[in-house]
């Protein structure tokens, strides 16, 4: 599996795509991915998702009232005034009488008739039995009834069109999210119908529109312009939920003004204008608390009291949602399917991911980690007002987790890296001191010869370096060796590459043992700092013919030096931006103790592509050489460039705040036109005098000041302490 997988990522576009989003991120998205729709197939996310489903429910503008249906509601108010429950059968009568007189396209009655309710039951039985635009109910057998029959003036032989089924199906927690439409009929259910209430209501009055139901190819029932597919056991926010029959997701018009209301005494009383109930789906049923047939809904949670909708009311609200999709094309609730799903999911933990380990700094990745779950809660909102409801809470859940993981691995890398680099330093500057010492002697071993070299380091201008780099020409030599750019011959479009050829010193034995670790300790080193975006990165090292040779990245772009001319003098503004760029970059290598030993405007590259300063040529492996005569000048044994490098590095013990002084000399250089060594030094401090050279705030001067002092003590002792104290001067 482990090989799969190395070839897997070996492979040229997995490769390609890994480097560039970063692998930590891709397979730190893929974990989550598989966790969390894990947990999400076994249903651990189903009541988190169901309530965020809610409350996309209640953030959606609620629609239109739909004209088309009435509900006629028994209040609490009528059960006092009439001073019965349940209901007569005789008022029962004289309401639907008076309905019957205002012509309605068909009437629902939401209440159980099995048993008389007298007096007049037989009036109700007669006008069951001759009325066809009324619609009675029963009840479906479940595990805590055998179910209930419609009245006995129904026949079971009309049933099928006269009767609809009151039965409603709850989510665990008692909302209601679903419209239960149809079931198969049980020959032995005192319930003989296959439709429920709101859909037998539904369908009536379609029936005068000229629409019957048909079934497409994959069983979802068609109504004049409206698609009613299936919901499954995994649909939507669902994971496993009882699908029996044939159930929808019950779009819901609104909270309370769905559908026009009227009280049963309004209608006795006849205060109900015959228009109200003209050509409507008329529905009767108790809307009084006491009569307990309510249930919560997804509205349920924002309303502070009557937080249970009516049964009547939800049957209601059911038969305007097919009636609507039917003639005016509303949209159903959508969802994906599975596959799609679990993809949306990954592609959000990836997204996580990436954003974690593009963004490395805390503000940058909090930000951009809260944008991406904004932007998906509002995609899945947007979505959601048209009716398609698309997984929010995995995604959300995706993009924290890949994201935070993420950012644990970075911080645990960096840690562990750093630990890594401190112990490569410390071998390091041990090698050094050896390494000194032995240097020290050359020239006393030099009369004996004792393998001291005495020659330049070789020119390589033609043929290979190590069968694969080919030299194009020399960018640059002095005393240390010499700096090619080469083409790498073994990679696609030979594309260019820098390498540095370090002659060492002497070619006794034990100064190579030596050199040799020290070379490779410092190209250790340089592929972790290698790593920034600021630091060429390093390709390749090698030992040929006792020389040694590193192979970096190829920054093309302007060198500093080109910037600083002689003479010329730079604002403020350029000045702080230098130091900003300096200084960011050199807090992340002085992070992981690392000392660059040779910081000058030569060995700063303003790169084309991007504009940003990039740290080239780190010094340590220069001193595998001591200064000889063909040595320029400016160098100092201990590695380093007059003016540049500070008192204690030229004696040989730099210090991480070495390189801050170097980079203070840079920023005196911007502001002055004038080299570090054509700047007298105060007797007293050890300062250069430059303030009357330039125009600059005094402010800046002090600080730039802190970063020269002569003893490394006074000075700053990090790049985020001197890039603290420009923080304001950045923000002017």
């Amino acid at each position: 599996m482990r090989s799969l997988f190395q070839r897997l990522r070996a492979w040229p576009p997995v490769k390609k795509i890994g480097d560039r989003l970063g692998w930590p991120a891709l397979v730190g998205g893929l974990v989550i991915g598989i966790l969390i729709t894990g947990v999400r197939t076994a249903g651990g996310l189903q009541g988190v998702e169901l309530a965020v489903y809610d409350q996309m429910l209640r953030w959606r503008p609620e629609e239109p009232t739909d004209e088309r249906v009435l509900v006629v509601g028994v209040t609490e108010a009528d059960i006092q005034r009439l001073g019965q429950w349940p209901l007569r059968d005789q008022t029962l009568v004289e309401a639907l009488r008076v309905l019957l007189a205002a012509n309605p396209r068909v009437i629902g009655v939401d209440f159980y008739r099995d048993i008389p309710q007298e007096p007049g039951s037989q009036a109700l039985n007669e006008l069951l039995a001759q009325e066809t635009k009324v619609i009675t109910v029963c009840k479906l057998g479940d595990v805590n009834s055998s179910g209930i029959k419609p009245p006995p003036a129904i026949g079971r032989d009309v049933a099928a069109q006269r009767v609809g089924f009151a039965d409603i199906v709850v989510d665990p927690g008692g909302t209601v999210r679903r419209a239960f439409l149809g079931a198969q009929v049980d020959p032995r259910s005192p319930c003989p119908t296959p439709n429920a209430l709101g859909a037998q209501l539904a369908l009536r009055y379609l029936q005068a529109e000229g629409i019957q139901p048909q079934q497409a190819a994959d069983g979802t029932i068609l109504l004049g312009q409206g698609a009613f597919p299936r919901l499954t056991a995994n649909a939507g926010p669902y994971r496993g939920v009882d699908d029996r029959g044939y159930q929808v997701l019950l779009n819901y018009r609104g909270a309370r003004g769905a559908v026009a209301q009227v009280t049963l005494v309004e209608v006795l009383a006849q205060q109900v204008p015959p228009q109200l109930v003209q050509d409507r789906v008329v529905l009767v049923g108790a809307t009084a608390a006491s009569a307990k047939d309510d249930f919560y809904t997804p509205y349920s949670a924002g309303l502070k009291e009557d937080q249970k909708m009516p049964g009547v009311v939800i049957h209601a609200q059911i038969a305007s949602q097919i009636i609507s999709s039917a003639l005016e094309g509303r949209t159903q609730i959508w969802y994906w399917d599975e596959g799609l799903e679990i993809l949306w999911i990954f592609l959000w933990c990836w997204v996580g991911g990436v954003i974690a380990w593009q963004l490395r700094h805390p503000l940058q990745w909090t930000l951009g980690l809260t944008g991406a779950v904004v932007v998906g809660v509002g995609l899945a909102m947007v979505l959601f007002t048209q009716g398609g409801w698309i997984p929010l809470v995995p995604p959300v859940l995706g993009v924290i987790g890949t994201g935070m993981g993420v950012v644990a691995y970075i911080a645990y890398e960096t840690e562990r890296q750093h630990r890594l680099v401190a112990a490569k330093v410390a071998q390091q500057e041990q090698q050094i001191a050896i390494l000194q010492d032995l240097l020290a002697s050359t020239q006393a071993m030099a009369a004996g010869n004792l393998g001291v070299r005495t020659t330049q380091p070789s020119r390589r201008e033609d043929g290979l370096l190590a069968g694969r780099y080919q030299v194009v020409k020399v960018l640059g030599e002095g005393g240390f060796g010499r700096t090619y750019l080469a083409q790498d011959t073994q990679r696609p479009g030979r594309p260019p590459c820098v390498v540095k050829q370090l002659k060492p010193g002497r070619s006794d034995s034990q100064f190579m043992q030596l050199a040799r670790r020290l070379f490779q300790t410092e190209a250790e080193i340089l592929e972790i700092l290698g790593r920034h975006r600021q630091i060429p990165q390093l390709l390749a090292y090698f030992e040929e013919n006792q020389e040694f040779y590193l192979v970096q990245e190829f920054i093309q772009g302007t060198p500093l030096d080109k910037e600083l001319v002689p003479g010329q003098k730079r604002d403020e503004t350029y000045t702080l931006h230098l130091l900003r760029g300096i200084l960011e970059v050199l807090a992340f290598v002085h992070e992981h103790k690392v000392i660059h030993r040779d910081l000058k405007p030569a060995n700063i590259i303003r790169r084309d592509k991007d504009q940003r300063l990039v740290l080239i040529d780190f010094g340590a492996v220069k001193q595998m050489r001591p200064k000889t005569e063909g040595t320029e000048a400016d160098y100092t044994v201990a590695v380093g460039t007059r003016g540049y490098a500070p008192s204690e590095q030229m004696g040989g013990r730099p210090q991480l705040n070495s390189d801050i002084y170097a980079v203070g000399m840079i920023a005196i250089q911007s502001l002055t036109g004038l080299p570090p060594r054509e700047l007298e030094l105060d007797q007293n401090t050890g300062l250069p005098v430059w303030r009357h050279l330039a125009q600059v705030s005094p402010r800046l001067a002090d600080i730039l000041d802190k970063m020269v002092a002569y003893f490394y003590t006074e000075r700053y002792q990090t790049a985020l302490d001197v890039l603290r104290d420009l923080r304001p001067l950045f923000q002017r």
